[in-house]
Order: structure tokens, then C-alpha cells, then sequence
């Protein structure tokens, strides 16, 4: 063997090797009706003029990568869930786990729908929705992770798409009417469906009016780890967020960052919710 060519055989395997580790891996497959949040770090909040203190101020954040559904849970998908779990049943729930009249409104009794199988389930309150996160092997965002989504990697924005709102884009400003079917409106960059408008999202967090103000960067949730919320959700009853604006709501409320706040027992015809995953268990 000339001396060039077994020079060239003995790089090739070291060769090989440098370039499997600088080659970039293939990003994760989505599970089914989900898609990959990639992570990375972006402003949350506003300081605009017309920013609620609450939405203030603008602060820099990191997720990491999950995968979120692509869609607002649909009232078919809650119907298995309280299929399999009678003690979730309208008729059945446990009193310390709601008390307001409007609880599953989309439900006459605990099986037939009023509304249709393709729209978003309403009446939902927080600890409702957790539970069913934690049935379907999911969780609810965190607040951080629910925005990082909604901007759809858009920097500085006011709604997933841009700075106008658009009636072409959203389900707004309806004071009669209600959620239009999952993905009426086009998604936003990251293939998610009516993160603006439609129903109000839960999420994970507990509300804290100074949280923004101290913040951590990396992975931030008020309120305790997210091991620590899940494990007792079932006794929570202080303030949660919800995010996304909702059908009955004006323009304002449509943006990316605005915040609302109830108490988790609490449930309401324009609440709903949707559920993420993270990449790495």
C-alpha cells in the first residue's frame, strides 16, 4: 500500500468520527397532533405604552425545546378523558375541585355535547385541565413556554402573525357568539392554531404580580417546580394565568403577552386550554 493512501485510511474513522459529532442531530419526531417547540431563548413581556403593569417589564427568557398541540383540546378529546375518569363527570366531580355553575357548559348531563366535537372544551377550570394533561401523559405550559409558542418565533410582535389585528386571523369581539372549531384560522409560524382569540388558555402558573420583576432566565414558573404543581395540583386554589384573549374579548386583549388571572376552581364559557410535552423526560 503506498504510503499516501494508508496515510489517508488511518484519518479516515477519526475523520468519520469528528464529523458525527459536529453534524447537527435530527430533530425529535412530534407525537401525534403535536408539534416541536425548538429551544431558545426570547423577550417576554412589553414595555409598550399600552401594556398592563402586570405586562411589564419586557425581560429576556430561555425554554427549553417541547412539543405543544397544535390545537385548542377539543371537546371529543375531553369526553374520553371524563369517559374514562367518571369521578371528572359533571355529576360527579368532586366539590373542592369546582364551584362555579358555568363547569363543562358544552355538556348536557355527562355525555351529549352541545356544541360539536371539533370545538375547543369550555367551562374547563384549572384543576380540570391538569387533570386531563396528566391522564393524556401531558402537562399544561408554563407561561414562559405558552408565549415562546404564541410569538411563533416572531421578535417584538403584538400577535402571532404581526403588529394589526386581523378578523381573518382570529375569533374576536364576539359578545354573542362563541369558539369557532380547532383551526379555523391559519397557524402561526410554529403550526399552532388560535393561540390569539378563540377560548383563554390555562396555564401552569400561579399568578404573582411581582414575578416578572424578578424572574429567573432560564425555564421560569411562578408558583414552585413543575414537579411540585402537578403532584398537588388537587389542592391548589390561589390565582392561575390564563393566556390567548378568547371570542368574547376586544383586540387588546388578543395580544401575545396580555395576562388574565383566576382562582384554579374557577370556570367560565370562554376557558380552555391546551397541553405541551417536553422533549427530554
Amino acid at each position: 500500500m503506498k504510503p499516501q493512501i494508508k496515510f489517508l485510511t488511518l484519518l479516515l474513522p477519526i475523520w468519520l468520527s469528528v464529523s458525527a459529532i459536529r453534524s447537527d442531530p435530527e430533530p425529535p419526531r412530534a407525537p401525534e397532533g403535536m408539534v416541536l417547540i425548538p429551544a431558545g431563548e426570547f423577550q417576554m413581556g412589553s414595555n409598550d405604552l399600552d401594556a398592563h403593569e402586570v405586562e411589564k417589564p419586557i425581560h429576556t427568557v430561555y425554554v427549553d425545546a417541547f412539543y405543544m398541540d397544535v390545537h385548542e383540546v377539543t371537546n371529543a378529546q375531553f369526553k374520553a378523558f371524563v369517559d374514562a375518569n367518571p369521578n371528572w363527570q359533571n355529576e360527579a366531580v368532586d366539590p373542592k375541585n369546582h364551584r362555579i355553575a358555568s363547569y363543562f357548559p358544552s355538556w348536557d348531563g355527562n355525555s351529549e355535547l352541545r356544541g360539536t366535537d371539533d370545538q375547543p372544551a369550555t367551562g374547563v377550570n384549572w384543576h380540570a385541565a391538569m387533570a386531563y394533561a396528566k391522564w393524556a401523559g401531558k402537562r399544561l405550559p408554563t407561561e414562559a413556554e405558552w408565549e415562546r409558542a404564541a410569538r411563533g418565533g416572531l421578535m417584538g410582535k403584538k400577535y402571532p402573525w404581526g403588529d394589526e389585528i386581523n378578523r381573518d386571523k382570529a375569533n374576536y369581539g364576539q359578545k354573542f357568539g362563541g369558539p369557532k372549531p380547532a383551526g379555523t384560522y391559519p397557524a402561526n409560524a410554529f403550526g399552532l392554531y388560535n393561540m390569539s382569540g378563540n377560548v383563554r388558555e390555562w396555564v401552569l402558573d400561579a399568578y404573582d404580580e411581582d414575578f416578572y420583576a424578578n424572574s429567573p432566565k432560564w425555564n421560569p414558573v411562578a408558583g414552585g417546580s413543575i414537579e411540585n404543581i402537578i403532584n398537588n395540583f388537587t389542592t391548589v386554589e390561589n390565582p392561575r394565568i390564563l393566556r390567548g384573549g378568547a371570542y368574547a374579548v376586544e383586540p387588546t386583549e388578543l395580544r401575545v403577552y396580555s395576562r388574565w388571572w383566576y382562582d384554579a376552581l374557577h370556570s367560565d364559557y370562554t376557558f380552555g386550554f391546551r397541553c405541551v410535552k417536553p422533549v427530554k423526560p
